[in-house]
């Protein structure tokens, strides 16, 4: 909200600061004073027909004896009174703008001092002033009665119906919100307007320069404190999500934490990924690029793939975190045998298998991170398998942007299947999948949930915005050349130049 739209008032409708009946009889009396005075001076009033005023409370006039010639006199005097009271009663009116409480003794007052005139109040009189039944209550739409009122904005309240348009409480503070036509408890206000961080659940604080500074994931628009980002606050390692301190994230003993949500379609270990892997394969031959080689595909921690790399080649890795690679060299590689059980915010019972991979074609294995959602890791083995099907087909010495964004235009037309409703007529692998883990609830259902869309979702927005040269650029460039030649003649384009068609 702008702060064009805001107004913080200061001395509302606070009992303190009122004027006793005392002290506004008192201003009367000096209005009287300077009336009379001036008066005497002019119209030759003796001094024993001045008023007299006895004491504070009391106040007696001693009228002169007029004769018939003094009658036009007296008029002008009575004139003249009833001016003075007028004037006396709008000094109520230069209080500070938008709050003026009025008593009974003001009515009181007024009456007495014109009991013998023929209106309660004169005709110049301000309209605050009219009788009590003039002035309805912005709050209840009643008459405001006997007894204190206050004035807002031009609007009248009981005092217990000027409330909080956010809590509903009356406002008794000495300072309030204005925003909108609608009065807010600063307190309330800030809980509107002011942003929270939506980690440590505290509002955000302002930088040096008095401004609310604060991080936004471009995608989630998770709003958080500057500080969160290396204070060591846990983050997802597939949705990017920083642990908040509502949820704690599941740690999976490998420098990794896994939020809730990805944790509900995670796959653990070798034999859950089998049925996906397959299903991609299915992909693959759908679109007429089957691979006919029976390529070994392992689940692995994160130690065990970065030991791969390492021994690997070629290849070109995505930095600083790599999930999936093509196996080129001989390696022995230890998997993930059996999937590890929960105990309290971490996994245990892991069961590890040291498996020796030998070469019988140009790719000896897929690796692939685990613990990773089912549509996140069937989008790094659609990857994967496009480079191994760009090397069994004799694609050789491409440069890392076209080879990089070629499998990673793979990877998005996958996810593109799975979750997009315009490209349910590719070939899905949902329903391959659906026996794998009893996880995957929502594939067993034939639909996924809500959140397992987002997530797809968020992964194409990862390869469609990703800033590397090779993976980000590089899928552009394909991408483009795919939509406007088609997959087919941007292949055939890649074998024979070694680069995207313009």
């Amino acid at each position: 909200m702008s702060s064009s739209s805001v107004n913080h008032l200061s001395q509302p409708c606070i009992y303190a600061g009122l004027s006793s009946y005392a002290e506004r009889k008192s201003r009367f009396m000096k209005w009287l004073s300077k009336l009379f005075k001036g008066g005497s001076s002019s119209r030759g009033i003796t001094s024993g027909h001045q008023p007299q005023f006895l004491g504070d409370e009391n106040m007696v006039w001693r009228a002169p004896v007029r004769s018939l010639d003094d009658r036009s006199r007296a008029n002008k005097e009575k004139e003249e009174l009833d001016r003075a009271i007028a004037l006396s009663l709008a000094e109520d009116l230069k209080r500070p703008q938008g709050y003026r409480w009025r008593s009974d003794h003001d009515e009181d007052l007024g009456s007495s001092l014109h009991g013998n005139l023929n209106s309660p109040y004169p005709p110049y009189a301000p309209r605050e002033y009219y009788p009590r039944s003039y002035t309805i209550c912005g709050g209840c739409n009643r008459e405001i009665g006997t007894g204190n009122y206050l004035g807002c904005m031009g609007t009248f309240f009981h005092p217990d119906c000027f409330r909080c348009h956010a809590c509903g409480s009356p406002i008794t503070e000495f300072e309030f919100s204005l925003s909108g036509g609608y009065s807010y408890h600063k307190s309330c206000f800030k809980e509107l307007a002011h942003p929270k961080c939506e980690v440590c659940d505290q509002f955000i604080p302002t930088n040096g320069a008095g401004l609310i500074e604060y991080r936004c994931h471009p995608f989630w628009s998770q709003k958080y404190c500057p500080s969160h980002e290396y204070d060591k606050t846990p983050r997802c390692c597939s949705c990017e999500r920083l642990e908040s301190r509502s949820a704690r994230y599941i740690s999976l003993g490998d420098g990794r934490s896994l939020c809730l949500e990805c944790m509900e379609s995670a796959i653990m270990d070798t034999g859950d990924c089998q049925p996906l892997y397959h299903a991609i394969r299915d992909y693959y031959e759908g679109m007429n690029m089957r691979i006919d080689q029976q390529i070994p595909m392992l689940l692995v921690e994160r130690q065990a793939l970065n030991e791969a790399i390492e021994g690997e080649k070629q290849g070109f890795h995505h930095m600083p975190e790599t999930r999936g690679l093509c196996l080129s060299e001989e390696q022995t590689v230890t998997s993930i045998l059996r999937r590890p059980r929960f105990g309290g915010h971490s996994l245990v019972g892991m069961t590890r298998q040291p498996q020796k991979l030998t070469r019988k074609c140009e790719v000896t294995a897929i690796l692939v991170l685990y613990g990773l959602p089912r549509l996140l890791t069937g989008a790094i083995l659609a990857h994967e398998l496009m480079h191994a099907w760009l090397r069994l087909k004799g694609y050789r010495n491409l440069s890392p942007q076209v080879e990089e964004g070629i499998c990673q235009v793979l990877s998005h037309l996958w996810l593109e299947s799975e979750v997009m409703p315009e490209f349910r007529n590719m070939p899905s692998t949902s329903a391959a999948s659906s026996s794998s883990s009893s996880t995957w609830s929502s594939s067993k259902k034939g639909a996924k949930s809500r959140i397992e869309s987002k997530l797809g979702e968020f992964f194409m927005h990862q390869i469609a915005n990703d800033a590397s040269p090779a993976y980000g650029e590089g899928f552009r460039a394909a991408n483009a050349a795919v939509k406007k030649y088609g997959l087919r003649r941007t292949l055939d384009h890649i074998r024979e130049n070694r680069s995207f068609p313009e």
